[in-house]
């Protein structure tokens, strides 16, 4: 196994951030990766999953040691939105310019600096003489901000047919509020895409009786389901919330009663509820309502996310008490925000995410500063020597 070399975290970064990878094109990220890692004596698997509906996407595996030791995982994704006209942004989103100390450029924030940070705070580890006794590994996706089908789920499960197990693991996506290691996710709520669709009989509207309008039933299931709190929270996470997203009955003239409407909504959930029993609950909404002779569908629209939360022991505690100790503050211990493919690793071993601010993920000039990157660094350090201690 070579010996370990040391990496240039800012090089690595500006290096990753200059590479247009918007989902799923890699762009070369992964051969950036996987040069580094090789320097790191990591051994490297690239995989490529597709089906499933869902586009052909590239991912990577890397792991070194081996033995009874810790086994962490650390994961994230190379992927990025686009841009939007690159006009509207000051620094080119693929320039990773360097201005007033920050870092510009799509996936500079979120999460390219989280990838950059652990693998030069890994650098710094084995050339310490650090990692004998254990195993450190990484699962990196290429598929997070889009469909979310070809790439850690499958990479996760693949890891098993191998053989791998792992005992903890840190998913680099901004987590923090101000500043690095001021809060940890150690758990998601889940997430329920769905569909009503009301069918009535479409008439002219100056006779009424010759149809059947679909809209009141809209409106009044729209109320019902949003009219209704689901839940006060939990002891770890906030209330679960509904949002209607659309009501549409795609009617371009105002002398037709439409023929059907639809309405789409999204719930965010957290522990007191699964899938199955939010659908029995929107049924039940669905069934209060008089539908007036009109026919009522419901589907659920995709795969719904399930909620999880990490055990608050072993790696959590250790995380937490880490940051304590360098930073003179115990982290947060959130639940809050989207999901992020940490709800595929929840499935295998414990799970956190933290990583820097999200102060400027998906916008216009995004960046990161350079001081909350070196910070990033040096706490991931402090926890691999905490870890493998």
């Amino acid at each position: 196994m070579p010996a370990p070399s040391t990496i240039d975290a800012l090089a690595l970064l500006r290096d990753l951030v200059s590479r247009p990878s918007v989902t799923p094109e890699t762009a070369g990220v992964f051969d950036i990766l996987e040069k580094a890692l090789g320097s790191l004596g990591f051994a490297v698997t690239r995989l490529n999953f597709k089906g499933d509906g869902s586009y052909p996407v590239d991912n990577l595996f890397a792991i070194r040691g081996g033995g009874n030791g810790p086994r962490l995982l650390f994961a994230g994704h190379t992927d990025v939105v686009p841009t939007g006209p690159e006009t509207a942004w000051t620094h080119p989103p693929f320039g990773a310019e360097i201005a007033d100390g920050r870092l510009y450029g799509r996936g500079a924030c979120d999460m390219k600096s989280g990838i950059a940070a652990f693998l030069a705070a890994v650098s710094g580890f084995l050339a310490e003489g650090g990692g004998t006794g254990g195993t450190i590994a990484l699962a990196i996706t290429n598929d997070e901000e889009a469909d979310s089908v070809n790439g850690t789920e499958k990479l996760m499960a693949w890891t098993r047919e191998q053989g791998h197990e792992f005992d903890f693991a840190i998913v680099g996506e901004p987590s923090a509020t101000a500043r690095a290691g001021d809060s940890i996710k150690i758990g998601r709520r889940g997430s329920l895409n769905g569909q009503i669709r009301v069918i009535g009989v479409q008439s002219h509207v100056a006779y009424p009786e010759k149809g059947n309008n679909p809209v009141p039933v809209l409106a009044a299931i729209a109320q019902e389901l949003a009219g209704v709190k689901l839940d006060t929270g939990s002891e770890h996470f906030p209330p679960s919330n509904l949002e209607l997203t659309s009501i549409d009955v795609g009617n371009q003239t105002t002398n037709i009663i439409p023929a059907q409407g639809t309405i789409r909504f999204n719930i965010r959930f957290n522990d007191r509820w699964t899938p199955e029993s939010l659908t029995d609950w929107i049924g039940e909404r669905i069934a209060a309502v008089d539908a007036r002779g009109c026919t009522v569908n419901f589907k659920q629209v995709g795969r719904a996310s399930r909620s999880f939360l990490s055990p608050l022991d072993g790696g959590v505690d250790l995380l937490a008490a880490t940051i304590a100790e360098n930073t003179g503050t115990p982290p947060q211990l959130s639940t809050g925000g989207g999901t992020s493919d940490a709800r595929f690793i929840a499935a295998y071993c414990p799970v956190v995410e933290f990583g820097l601010t999200g102060t400027s993920l998906h916008k216009v000039d995004e960046y990161v500063e350079l001081a909350d990157f070196e910070e990033l660094i040096g706490l991931y350090a402090a926890f691999l020597k905490a870890y493998f201690a």
